[in-house]
């Protein structure tokens, strides 16, 4: 743990992150602008299975696909799983670094907080987890086991999950940030 911990500390440098973060949300937002709505245009309304933090269940894997027919899975399959397979990446360190730079700030790289820097990280591993189960089934398809659906559900929801407390660990984390930057500025 202390060499990741070395190795996030030597990438703390402001500009840095904020270039990668920029880089990542245009990313993402790439794909929620051209590559989802692309493949979703062929669902007939029904969301991708990328796109369901809650989770879904085999009858809507199935549904969904048939609804997607042949071009609409190759669409699923060939524009936006690449796109997806980068943006893992990208987001697990990121985000990592964003919220590593502000417990910096904060004096608790130390501490137990550090460990909400492995959230994205921990996030983007169980996406790239995810998207390889989404693979097998969009190429399998119509031959999908109940296993490998419900344990790409599982991915999903693991993924949602961490990143969801990752997210609320960071609004936390800036709005303590914000409120010491405030107290400061007050006593000058």
């Amino acid at each position: 743990m202390k060499k990741l911990k070395n190795q996030i500390e030597k990438h703390l440098i402001g500009k840095k992150i904020l270039l990668l973060f920029l880089f990542t949300n245009l990313i993402y937002a790439f794909m929620l602008i051209i590559t989802i709505p692309k493949a979703m245009a062929f669902s007939g309304g029904l969301k991708l299975l990328d796109m369901m933090p809650t989770g879904y269940d085999s009858d809507y894997v199935i549904t969904l696909f048939e609804a997607l027919g042949d071009t609409g899975r190759f669409v699923y399959l060939y524009n936006q799983i690449p796109i997806d397979m980068v943006y893992p990446l990208l987001f697990g360190v990121s985000y990592c670094l964003i919220l590593a730079y502000f417990l910096k700030k904060l004096n608790k790289m130390e501490s137990s907080l550090f460990y909400l820097c492995l959230l994205p990280l921990i996030a983007g591993l169980f996406d790239y987890f995810e998207n390889i189960g989404i693979i097998t089934m969009l190429i399998n398809y119509p031959n999908n086991s109940q296993i490998l659906m419900k344990l790409t559900n599982l991915f999903t929801v693991i993924k949602s999950i961490t990143t969801t407390v990752y997210f609320l660990g960071l609004f936390t984390v800036l709005t303590i940030v914000g409120i010491k930057t405030l107290s400061r500025r007050n006593e000058v």
